[in-house]
C-alpha cells in the first residue's frame, strides 16, 4: 500500500508540474472549448486520451516497444498544436468533430504515453514487480488530468459568466496562446532533434 501511495503521488505531480507544462498545455486545450456543462463530454475525451497514455505507458515500462525520446519530446507539442489548430477552426460543437475529437485524444494519448514513461522507467530503475507501480502512477496521472480540466472548466466557467465573454471568443483566445507556446516548442525541440 505504501508503494501505491508513493507512485500516485508522482503520477499527480508529473502532470500537474509546470517544469513538464507541455501536458498541461495539452489537457488545457484539449477541454478549451467546452463549458462546465459540457463536462459529460469532457469526461470522455479525458478517458480517451487516458486509454491511449496508458497503452503506451504500459507497453514502454515493460519494454515492448522502443521510441527515440527526442522524437517523443517533440512530437509532444506537434499534438498540442494540433488540437490548437483544431479548436480555432470550430465554430461550434458538432456531432461530428465531437467524434473527431476523441479520436484524436486517444491516438494523441499514445505519444503523450511514451513521454509519460520516461520518467516512470527512470523511477522504477531496475525493479521486477511494476504492474503496482504502473498502475498507481497512471490513477495518479488521472486525477491530476481531472484537477487541470476541473480548474479550466471553472476558469472559463467564471470568465463567461462574470465577465460575459463569448463562449467561441475565449476557445479563440485559448487556443490561439496554447498555439503560440507550443509552436515554440516545437521549434526548440526539432533544434535539438537537428543539432544533437
Amino acid at each position: 500500500m505504501p508503494d501505491f501511495s508513493l507512485y500516485f503521488q508522482l503520477g499527480i505531480q508529473h502532470i500537474c508540474n509546470w517544469q513538464g507544462y507541455d501536458h498541461i498545455l495539452f489537457v488545457t486545450v484539449l477541454c478549451g472549448i467546452y463549458q462546465l456543462q459540457d463536462w459529460r463530454k469532457v469526461l470522455i475525451l479525458v478517458t480517451a486520451f487516458t486509454i491511449g497514455h496508458s497503452i503506451t505507458l504500459a507497453l514502454s515500462v515493460f519494454n515492448i516497444i522502443h521510441i527515440n525520446t527526442s522524437l517523443i519530446e517533440f512530437l509532444i507539442p506537434v499534438t498540442i498544436v494540433i488540437t490548437a489548430i483544431n479548436n480555432i477552426g470550430k465554430r461550434s460543437i458538432a456531432q461530428k468533430t465531437i467524434n473527431l475529437t476523441y479520436f484524436l485524444a486517444l491516438f494523441f494519448g499514445l505519444i503523450h504515453g511514451l513521454g509519460f514513461s520516461n520518467y516512470l522507467k527512470s523511477l522504477l530503475g531496475k525493479s521486477t514487480n511494476i504492474v503496482a507501480q504502473l498502475f498507481a502512477f497512471n490513477v495518479g496521472l488521472e486525477c491530476g488530468q481531472v484537477l487541470i480540466v476541473i480548474s479550466v472548466l471553472l476558469l472559463s466557467f467564471l470568465l463567461i459568466k462574470t465577465f460575459k465573454i463569448k463562449p467561441a471568443d475565449w476557445s479563440f483566445f485559448l487556443s490561439s496562446a496554447i498555439f503560440g507556446i507550443a509552436l515554440m516548442l516545437c521549434i526548440d525541440r526539432f533544434q535539438q532533434i537537428i543539432f544533437r
